[in-house]
C-alpha cells in the first residue's frame, strides 16, 4: 500500500511589504514535524527570527555556523526572547528551509533546524531551542529583533506538516 502525501499544506503568507513580521496562527497538532520554506527579501540586509505561541520569555537558545568560500564563523546565544533562522548580509532574495521536530509532543523541548543562503554571500545552518513543553500552536517571523527592517512585497512562505510514516 502507497503511503500519503509526506508533506501536507498547512498555509502559505504571501506578504505585502513593509511587514515587521508575520505569523501562522491556528497550527492543527495532527503532525509529527513541520517545515517551514521559502524565499525572503527584505530589500536590505537581514535577520530572520522565530518566535512560538507568542512566547517573550528569555527561554530560546541559538547556535549557527556560516561559511563564505574563504572563512567560517559560528556563535551561540542562550537565554534569548527570539531564535534567528536566516540572515543575508545583502538585499538579494534568499532561499530557507526550517524543520520544527515533535512540535505537538507536549513532553519535550521543541528543537528546530534551519538552512539558508545569502545569494554570492555565504551560507548558514541554524540550530535551536525553545525550553518549553507546550505543543507548538502559531509562529511568529520577524524581521529584525527590535529594529526597523521589514518584508518585502511578495516574499512567500509556506508551512507544510509532516505526516506520520
Amino acid at each position: 500500500m502507497a503511503a500519503g502525501n509526506t508533506y501536507v499544506p498547512i498555509a502559505t503568507l504571501t506578504t505585502s511589504g513593509g511587514e515587521a513580521s508575520v505569523s501562522f496562527t491556528s497550527i492543527p497538532g495532527t503532525y509529527t514535524d513541520l517545515v517551514l520554506q521559502g524565499v525572503v527579501t527584505s530589500g536590505v540586509a537581514y535577520e530572520l527570527f522565530m518566535r512560538y505561541n507568542s512566547d517573550t520569555g528569555t527561554n530560546y537558545s541559538n547556535t549557527y555556523i556560516e561559511g563564505n568560500g574563504t572563512s567560517a564563523t559560528s556563535a551561540r546565544t542562550t537565554s534569548t526572547s527570539l531564535m534567528s533562522i536566516a540572515y543575508s548580509n545583502n538585499s538579494n532574495p534568499n532561499p530557507m528551509i526550517t524543520q520544527i521536530q515533535n512540535y505537538s509532543n507536549t513532553t519535550t523541548y521543541k528543537t528546530m533546524l534551519s538552512r539558508s543562503s545569502a545569494a554570492g554571500a555565504s551560507v548558514m545552518a541554524f540550530v535551536g531551542l525553545w525550553r518549553n513543553t507546550a505543543a507548538i500552536t502559531s509562529i511568529e517571523l520577524r524581521m529584525s529583533a527590535g529594529g526597523t527592517t521589514v518584508f518585502a512585497a511578495n516574499t512567500i512562505l509556506s508551512l507544510y506538516g509532516i505526516a506520520a510514516a
